[in-house]
């Protein structure tokens, strides 16, 4: 779940009915790849947690409201009200981001005024502030039925909502912000910015209008060039998504993640070449940008040389151990070059912290396979392939069958090695390997015309590729012509 960051009030002496027709200072972009918002802190106790929060971050800016302008002659009926210290002393602790005080003063204040949207709304930003997702979503929503056409509830319920991964409630409350006619462009244009975020991935093209439609109240930012080539290329359409991330990076060259998005479309496309210039000449610019180097990394992979993507990993193990994706970046790259003895106790490591992760089990196996440690692999695998819906994908669950089978023929256990290769023959189709492996299972086991038809078949279709097994299949085909 992310954290808020800490939210800046509406005012408590402007009236209700005024609030929406008040105009802010231009919205924050919406980020990247979540919802976050750039703004700026005052210096106080605070600002080292709400920076450290702000990447993850679901929110809303709001420049508090002007004092209500009366004219000559008139008072303001609900001066009495606006008049309650603790109003005074609210607005203070809200100043100071001391949302602690803040709450217990809005609270208070709530009870007096049950019907004040404005205590109510700030009475959720407080709680918002301090992260109690259950309480700011209670005030939001009483906030809303005080006064249901005000804006900023609807939006901050919105966030809020899609921030603790209530989608559908979400997308209601941001639809009804950027409905309301009256309502301030740039929360509007940020309501509709959040709507295209959540419709990404599953309606792109509903997410696309939604961009339009922000842009048709607010000016496009470079977060909307780079929301432009994620729905473009959602849309599979990738020359449009390499234009846009192209035209933002000319917009700012040093844009890590206009790059990461463009390498990524690049190594896609399988242009390896131009990612690699593009990924090497901005780690330049940005040396040891984590995102960057395991682009970089991951790239070097493709290519077959992790050689050079092991210093580029090891560097970033130093500095994020506790990562789980860059340890398994770091394990795998071990084993494609042959450090075996390192790659093992990382493993260790990733699935002691996850034991339920068949996949993290198959790759510690295969490790321990690759080191000659075959019994202490199969009984890995044996636990692995439990639970085949656990595995991320039907393939998946092939390939640790596949090691299990090899595990156990290097143990002597042929019984086994065909009750794996069966499992793997229900999501994988058959392969020289795995006929070889099921040839001299059933060898072993005496089912000669079995292994004989299997031999035969793997021969066929081995054609030079496997020499030493080649030799020793047609070798036990002559013995097996004696057995008959």
């Amino acid at each position: 779940m992310g954290h808020p960051v800490i939210l800046q009030p509406i005012s408590l002496i402007s009236h209700p009915e005024n609030l929406n027709q008040e105009k802010t200072n231009g919205p924050a972009p919406v980020g990247p790849f979540a919802f976050k918002l750039k703004i700026t802190m005052s210096s106080n106790h605070h600002n080292s947690r709400a920076n450290r929060l702000l990447p993850l971050a679901l929110a809303l800016l709001i420049v508090p409201a002007a004092y209500a302008q009366l004219p000559a002659g008139t008072r303001d009926a609900s001066s009495e009200r606006q008049q309650d210290p603790l109003r005074a002393q609210a607005a203070d602790a809200l100043g100071k981001q001391d949302y602690a005080t803040a709450a217990k003063l809005l609270s208070a204040l709530a009870e007096k005024n049950p019907s004040d949207a404005q205590v109510l709304y700030n009475l959720g930003l407080a709680h918002d502030a301090l992260d109690q997702s259950t309480e700011a979503e209670a005030a939001y929503r009483r906030a809303i039925t005080a006064s249901p056409n005000l804006l900023e509830p609807h939006l901050a319920l919105g966030l809020l909502l899609a921030r603790t991964g209530k989608t559908s409630d979400a997308h209601t409350e941001l639809a009804a912000a950027a409905a309301i006619p009256n309502g301030d462009d740039s929360l509007r244009a940020r309501a509709y910015r959040a709507l295209a975020r959540l419709d990404q991935a599953g309606n792109p093209s509903g997410a696309s209008d939604e961009l339009l439609a922000a842009l048709k109240l607010s000016p496009e930012t470079p977060d909307d060039i780079l929301l432009t080539g994620e729905l473009a290329e959602a849309n599979n359409d990738l020359p449009a998504a390499e234009a846009a991330y192209r035209r933002l990076l000319g917009y700012d060259a040093n844009n890590a993640q206009a790059t990461a998005a463009l390498v990524h479309l690049l190594i896609q496309q399988r242009k390896l070449d131009q990612a690699e210039t593009t990924l090497t000449a901005a780690l330049q610019k940005s040396p040891g940008d984590p995102t960057l180097s395991s682009q970089l990394a991951s790239l070097y992979e493709q290519q077959n040389k992790p050689e050079k993507a092991i210093p580029l990993v090891e560097t970033l193990h130093t500095g994020n151990p506790q990562d789980a994706s860059i340890s398994r970046l770091l394990a795998r790259l071990y084993v494609r070059n042959g450090n075996y003895e390192k790659a093992l106790p990382i493993y260790e490591a990733l699935s002691t912290a996850a034991p339920n992760d068949p996949t993290l089990l198959d790759d510690r196996a295969d490790t321990l396979i690759r080191l000659r440690r075959p019994a202490d692999a199969q009984a890995l695998l044996q636990k692995a392939l439990v639970d085949p819906k656990a595995f991320p994908t039907p393939e998946a669950y092939g390939v640790a069958a596949s090691h299990l089978a090899f595990a156990a023929s290097n143990n002597n256990d042929p019984a086994t090695v065909l009750r794996a290769l069966e499992l793997r023959a229900k999501v994988l189709a058959p392969t020289p390997s795995t006929l070889f492996l099921e040839a001299a299972a059933r060898d072993k086991l005496h089912q000669v015309k079995e292994a004989s038809d299997l031999y035969k078949q793997f021969l066929s279709v081995a054609k030079g590729q496997f020499p030493d097994e080649e030799w020793e299949a047609k070798h036990r085909l002559l013995t097996l012509q004696h057995m008959k």
